[in-house]
């Protein structure tokens, strides 16, 4: 499931931004396949991330892991250098990705999604008799 869309993109970046910064081709419309990979790396980015405590696929996508995802894509698009604003906005997000892999920021997803944590407690373990006791090596 895609986090987010190329009308997520054209919403925060804009139609001309995405056609200097996505048209490789020089035709003067933004290329679909380099916008598509740019969003398909900033899933596998947030997936790495979320994956560490929640279960992935994602059943729902919450609207700020879909900000994340617009901020990624943007940085990714921008090969040449970004601007600031864009460079900050990817550098929160990633802060916001590790938060949420430490455990410190909790989506809003169902509780199906989550992962498990480990549980605590004493570690029990079946195995077959003792060989060599002390009453049978005595002698040796």
């Amino acid at each position: 499931m895609a986090y987010a869309t190329l009308a997520d993109l054209i919403e925060r970046a804009g139609d001309n931004e995405l056609r200097n910064i996505a048209d490789r081709d020089r035709d003067g419309v933004a290329d679909a396949d380099v916008i598509a990979a740019a969003l398909s790396d900033a899933d596998n980015m947030i997936n790495g991330y979320v994956g560490a405590k929640y279960a992935l696929p994602l059943t729902s996508v919450p609207d700020l892991v879909t900000t994340w995802a617009v901020s990624i894509a943007r940085y990714v698009l921008h090969r040449n250098g970004a601007p600031d604003n864009v460079r900050d906005d990817y550098k929160e997000a990633i802060a916001a990705l590790k938060d949420v892999a430490r455990g410190l920021i909790a989506l809003p997803v169902n509780l199906g999604d989550t992962v498990p944590d480990a549980v605590n407690g004493t570690v029990m373990a079946v195995h077959p008799a003792q060989v060599f006791t002390p009453q049978k090596l005595r002698g040796w």
